[in-house]
């Protein structure tokens, strides 16, 4: 996927500056597909180049002037191109499974400190898109069209850091230190 893609997906939605867009992206998209800010200017510069954006500017009080950027019908063309376009199926890579593989040939005791982190941080994550799922999707069963789309991405997300930490703590458990057996004379 091209951070193009990413970013008609979210203008879709919601026109926006390059600014509200790069806010949007830390809280939403953002999860799924990294962009520092600088790259969505640069992006949203080259979409609107390629034809797929229209662009307003807009004077501000006090501020300079923004561009407010929406999809016009080129850019629902390659959206929709790009959504009928398979999808990779490859695994992605993990160097934290390629260091458990190892593990007998190093520390394990750092390696679990290491796994811990890992779960850490995903269960923060959950924590996140479970009180996203509460805020904003109240009634799932009462969904549809774009909100139904976003919430099923979600879900996506809260399943996929849930086996991940749920993976961890059977890493750790397995991974404990063990009482080694009493000396038998």
């Amino acid at each position: 996927m091209a951070l193009e893609h990413a970013l008609l997906v979210s203008l879709t939605e919601r026109a926006g500056s390059g600014y509200e867009l790069a806010r949007r992206f830390d809280k939403s998209i953002g999860f799924f597909w990294n962009a520092t800010h600088q790259q969505i200017y640069r992006v949203l510069k080259r979409m609107e180049e390629s034809g797929w954006l229209d662009s307003v500017t807009v004077a501000q009080e006090g501020k300079p002037d923004k561009k407010v950027y929406s999809v016009n019908e080129a850019g629902r063309l390659e959206l929709a191109r790009w959504i009928a376009e398979p999808t990779d199926t490859d695994m992605p890579r993990s160097e934290l499974g390629v260091k458990i593989r190892a593990a007998a040939h190093g520390d394990i005791a750092a390696l679990r400190t290491e796994v811990n982190r890992h779960r850490d941080q995903h269960a923060q994550r959950l924590q996140v898109y479970l009180l996203i799922e509460k805020n904003d999707f109240p009634a799932p069963d009462q969904l549809s069209g774009t909100a139904l789309h976003q919430y099923l991405v979600l879900r996506g997300g809260i399943r996929v850091e849930s086996g991940f930490v749920e993976w961890c703590d059977e890493v750790l458990q397995a991974l404990r230190p063990r009482a080694s057996a009493p000396h038998q004379d």
